[in-house]
């Protein structure tokens, strides 16, 4: 006798209708694994508080110093006080903090080898470095532009002391105010850069203070007229060109605010760019 097997076989399963994991953007997995490697280091923590604090101490510390010696200064001085931007000083810290945290993201995991492990599970060298850029610049400007709004509430209220405060709605103010996050952000992005073109903590360090803070030093043995054409286009320049005049303002005269982010931009853009490079044809 045949017996019949048909009421064994198990039912067909049905199609699901999520979609499998191998069709997810791949840019989003890169992008939460570097969100996450870069939560779970310790010094992120301590350089983005040593960022916000660097923008929000500094600026007041110098807003106060200015308005206590305010009656003692030229009257030239006093016509260039940009109250706003000047309240913003403290950005001169913030952006130390921001880069050396941009070259170590990168740089570490060279150092460790860990970059072997990146690239091993996701060979798309370009989009691992995009990942990491935008995740790290939307933390960077976001950090910025919560100590921006702190150092410029903090700086006024003590320029007030001496009538000299803005409000937020002044023109240009709400400008600089943004336009520190946004700076700090593209500082960040230019660490990165040079920290994945250097692939050496150190030495991406050292290029990146003596582009922002030695090399305007050399030109200010040029010539005055030399110097006010050419220091407005260097990179640190022309970026605090969107900030205003600060404390560390140049003498000579900036760009437009967003012209001279522009220029910063490309700046940082050709680095980023060179590193891509580099990453795609250097072995890990």
């Amino acid at each position: 006798m045949t017996v019949s097997t048909s009421a064994t076989r198990p039912a067909p399963a049905r199609p699901s209708l999520r979609r499998p994991d191998k069709f997810r953007p791949l840019f989003l997995d890169l992008a939460h694994s570097e969100w996450i490697k870069l939560w779970t280091v310790r010094s992120t923590y301590w350089t983005l508080l040593v960022t916000a604090l660097g923008v929000v101490a500094a600026g007041a510390a110098l807003s106060g110093a200015y308005a206590k010696h305010y009656q003692g200064l030229s009257a030239a001085a006093k016509a260039a006080f940009d109250p706003a931007a000047y309240s913003l000083s403290g950005f001169f810290i913030g952006q130390l903090a921001i880069g050396t945290l941009g070259v170590v993201i990168i740089t570490s995991e060279y150092t460790t080898g860990s970059i072997r492990t990146t690239l091993a599970a996701a060979p798309q060298r370009g989009m691992v470095l995009a990942a990491k850029a935008t995740v790290f610049s939307v933390i960077a400007a976001v950090i910025g532009i919560v100590s921006s709004f702190c150092a410029f509430f903090l700086g006024q209220t003590l320029l007030a002391n001496k009538g000299l405060e803005t409000h937020i709605g002044a023109p240009g103010a709400l400008r600089s105010v943004i336009g520190t996050g946004l700076y700090l952000a593209v500082v960040g992005l230019l660490a990165l850069g040079l920290g994945a073109l250097i692939r050496r903590t150190a030495g991406a360090i050292a290029v990146f203070v003596g582009l922002l803070l030695v090399v305007p030093v050399f030109f200010q043995a040029l010539p005055a007229a030399s110097q006010s054409a050419i220091t407005k286009f260097l990179p640190s320049d022309a970026g605090q060109a969107l900030i205003g005049r600060t404390k560390f303002a140049p003498s000579s005269s900036l760009l437009s605010p967003w012209v001279g982010f522009a220029v910063f931009c490309a700046y940082t853009a050709v680095v980023l760019i060179v590193a891509f490079i580099a990453l795609s044809r250097r072995d890990s």
